[in-house]
Parts: C-alpha cells; structure tokens; sequence
C-alpha cells in the first residue's frame, strides 16, 4: 500500500497528538491495610489527604494510646486534610478525631521503591497541624522521595498522666499518647507506604521545634526502634534533665510529677475520677500551654530516662542523623526588656552559675541584645543539638551532620531589626521549599538556600547523606573535626556558633545532672 508525504505526515501528527493527549501514568486507587483509597492528581504528584492510620481517640479511648483502624467497605476519597487536633481554647474545626497523615507521592506503580520522608509537625506541643500551607509535601517528593506527614495529639489531650490512667494501663504509665501516635503513624508507613511506592526500610523522620524534639525522643525510644533509617531535627533536641518546675530546656518531668499535675488538672475541672474527664465535652476541657499536662514525660517506657543518660550509655536508635538550629531563636523566646530582667532572670534560672553565663553571654548597657538572647536559643536549642552531635559521635557509629541556619538580610543601623538573626521557625519554608507562604520579597539568595536546603534533606533521605548534585561538601561532625554547614547568603561550612558560651553552659547542665543540681530547687 502506498502512501503520500501528505498522508504520512497527517498521521505523524495525530499520532504525536494522541500521545500527548494521553494522561501520565498515576497511582489513583491504593489497596492498603484498611481498605482502598482514592487520591488525586496533581502536577505529576498523587497526593492522599486525610487517611486514618488510627481509630478515632473518642470516649472511652480519650487517654489511651492509638488503637487500630476499623476497615471500612469501598472506596474511601482522601482529597481533604484530616481534622486539626483539639488545641487551644478556639475549637472552631477542630476534633479529637485527629490521627490522619497524608502522602505525596511521585511513583506510578506500586513496584517503584522512593525513600520516605516522614513530617512531625511544631508548636510546643500543645499545637499544630498537618494542613499548614507550608508544609505542602509537593516540592519535596518532586525531588525523588515519598512525602508523608502525621498527625498526632497535642496539649492535655495527648500527654497528660494521672494515676488512674497509669493504673489502667498495662504498662503502668500514662501521658505521651502523641508521641504513642507518632509511633502508630510510622508503624503505619512501615506497613503499607509500599503500596505508595515508597520503601518501608529507607524511612527518615523529620519535624521543628516541638516535631524536632519528638524526633530526638523517637530516637532515644525503644518503642520506635526499625521504624526508621535517619533522622532530621530543626530546632529540636531534648538533652535536658528532668525538673519539677521547668524552664526551655529543661521542659521534662518524671512520672509522678507528671501524674500530680494530672491530679491538680482533674481538680481544677471539677472531675473526681478519670471516667468524669472522660465525660466532660471536649469544649469543656481547659488546654495550652502554663496548665501542666502539655509536654512528653520521663515515663520509663517510651521515654526510658533521661536523654542525655540514654546516649552516655549507647541506648538510642543509632541512625544518621542531620541537626541544626537558627541563629536567632532567642528573638522568638526572649521576653527580657531591660538589662536588669535579663540578669535578675538569668540568677533566677542558673543560680551559681549566672555570674560566668552573663559573661559568656554579655547583656548590653541599655539593651538585650542578640549576645544576650543567645542564651535562650542555646538552652531550649543549640546545647541540646551541640551535646546530640557529641553524644552520638563518641557512642554511634552512624554520622551525624550539623546545621546553622543564618539567613536573612542585614538590616541597618537605624532599624529596629538591627542586629537580628533568624527566628525560630524561618528555615522550615526554605526546607519545603514553599518560600511565598511567608516572604513576598525573596533574593536570589533566598531561593538558592532554599534549593540547597531541600536537595540536601533528600539526598539525606536516600543515602543518609547529605552530599551530591554539585552542592557544597557538608562534611560529617566529629568531635576531633566539628565541622557545622552554615546557610548563610550561600551554604558554606564553618565552626561550632558560640562553641565557648555553649562549654560554660554545659557546666550548668553537667551539674543538673549530679545529685546536688537534680535536687536545687530556683530560689
């Protein structure tokens, strides 16, 4: 048969037509565990919203850790963001029916086997939520990984104790119910994010603040060993003793404490058993931070000890592992106006050792500058993520990789930002690469930093090394080398920030560890 140029030519085209016309290849329905799922597609993307990975901790599971998922018949739609747990006072859209994560994934076939990437959210733990906008996962796993964040339950509905709760629990403890989510959510991934096209041996957790710290504790807790193959914490760490009275840094309390604040909690509500706080409506229920009962305990099961002890004697998940902190925390945490309350505050804290730490960390004469507020960021951060990186390099064998993150525009002398670094909370829109979510007016810089930071999370997350694609060498810490990767206008590696401050500090802390300091009481 013979054909014109014409004819070959027209069918050429139609041809090249139907091929583009024809739809990218997706993931659509996903059989897992509980039943089958429906997710949407978006920019080469199938993102999942909304999927149950524990029953819903109503009624009587108010206070339990999470129990499994009833399996539910046909085809459930995941196109919308779970509940945000109950925080607060404002409960507006918000529900105790809250352990949902959500997955974004750039496989197309069940076969393909992407590392995963696992979000903890921030906000002190007594807030927070999965549907932030810039927690969007999209500009991660367009990188090359499975992006999966959870949701786990915060302030006195996820960690308060009580003695009745400790003693209708078979492991005899209660409190940390929203990090017992975070070990279901992950349990969760390890059974069925290959049904994602995600690989449930190459997982790596990562969160902020509050999410930073449960990565530090998921890393210390025997619960979570094999859930995971590295860790990420921004502004985390929780190396600090346990005290009655806490202060950042020092946020843990032991068992008992805790199960006494329990008491005074059911007290203040008027409930005389735990079955009446079970009856009490959710709106009902004083939550937020200042009331006791809204921060992970020392409960000797999931929490085994205190942290520091747990690392000194080689008794954590020893997984690579990438830390870092920014410059300014103490901008965010500061709340000194005046040169005397800095030092009346810092003698109320520190005791005997305010004298060398007001030196290590000057006041100014009429102000509270960044040399000052460096305290703050050092003791609820940078001491804990200096003494991770030392404990872990001396008694692992997996590396670690250590981060300052400094960027921001220099503001001149006459502005009240003058000598400000960055807050607490600035580097995770450059990690998720959402930057528009909070800074209209972004630099060259700005966007480079950002496009390290989150190639270097995902490479991270695939070979528990940060390294490759042309970026700068971020060499390993060590105690004989330590070595930190600064984000500052370009990624550059430098020193230890405030290495000398942060040995004086460590004198505070070594002491609160001994008999002496666990038992001092601030005057």
């Amino acid at each position: 048969m013979k054909y014109s140029i014409l004819s070959i030519f027209a069918m050429f085209i139609i041809s090249f037509v139907s091929c583009k016309q024809e739809p990218e290849a997706t993931l659509g329905q996903v059989k897992i565990d509980d039943g089958i799922v429906q997710g949407s597609v978006e920019d080469s993307l199938t993102i999942f919203k909304g999927i149950p990975f524990a029953a819903p901790p109503v009624g009587d599971l108010r206070w339990k850790a999470p129990q499994p998922v009833k399996p539910w018949e046909g085809v459930k739609q995941t196109s919308e963001f779970g509940p945000v747990p109950i925080q607060g006072n404002d409960q507006n859209g918000k529900s105790e029916d809250c352990l949902y994560l959500n997955v974004w994934t750039p496989a197309t076939s069940p076969e393909e086997r992407f590392p995963v990437l696992v979000w903890i959210y921030g906000g002190g733990f007594s807030f927070g939520a999965t549907s932030e906008p810039v927690y969007d996962g999209a500009a991660l796993a367009k990188k090359g990984v499975v992006l999966v964040s959870i949701a786990y339950r915060v302030g006195q509905i996820g960690f308060l104790a009580h003695p009745e709760l400790s003693a209708e629990n078979p492991d005899k403890i209660s409190g940390n119910y929203g990090i017992l989510d975070q070990i279901a959510g992950l349990q969760w991934v390890k059974d069925n994010i290959a049904a994602f096209g995600g690989d449930p041996n190459q997982v790596t957790i990562f969160g902020e603040s509050a999410g930073g710290i449960s990565v530090s504790m998921l890393c210390a807790s025997p619960l979570a060993k094999g859930l995971f193959q590295g860790a990420i914490s921004q502004s985390g760490g929780s190396f600090g003793p346990s005290r009655p009275v806490t202060f950042p840094g020092e946020n843990m309390k032991t068992l008992g404490t805790a199960e006494q604040e329990g008491l005074d909690y059911a007290e203040k509500v008027g409930a005389n058993s735990i079955q009446n706080l079970r009856n009490t409506p959710i709106d009902e229920l004083p939550m937020g931070m200042g009331m006791g009962g809204a921060w992970p305990i020392i409960d000797g099961h999931v929490i085994p000890d205190d942290q520091y002890k747990l690392y000194e004697h080689g008794k954590f998940n020893d997984v690579p592992v990438l830390i870092g902190y920014n410059s300014d925390e103490g901008a965010s945490f500061s709340r000194e106006k005046t040169p005397e309350e800095f030092i009346a505050n810092v003698e109320n804290r520190y005791g005997q050792f305010s004298r060398d730490l007001l030196e290590a960390y000057p006041v100014g004469e009429n102000s509270v500058p960044k040399t000052a507020r460096d305290l703050a960021r050092d003791a609820a951060f940078g001491w804990h993520t200096w003494s991770w990186a030392r404990l872990q390099s001396q008694k692992g064998n997996s590396k670690v990789y250590y981060y300052y993150f400094d960027q921001h525009q220099e503001y001149p002398k006459d502005s009240e930002q003058f000598g400000y670094g960055s807050p607490h909370g600035q580097e995770v829109a450059y990690v998720f690469q959402n930057l528009e979510q909070n800074n209209p007016n972004l630099s060259a810089s700005d966007r480079a930093i950002s496009e390290a930071m989150g190639t270097y999370w995902t490479n991270f997350t695939k070979f528990g090394n940060p390294n490759g694609d042309n970026l700068p060498k971020w060499p390993a810490f060590t105690e004989k080398k330590p070595e930190v990767m600064y984000f500052q206008q370009k990624p550059h590696v430098g020193p230890v920030p405030s290495e000398a401050s942060l040995n004086v500090l460590n004198n505070y802390f070594e002491w609160r560890r001994s008999a002496e300091g666990k038992n001092w009481v601030n005057q």
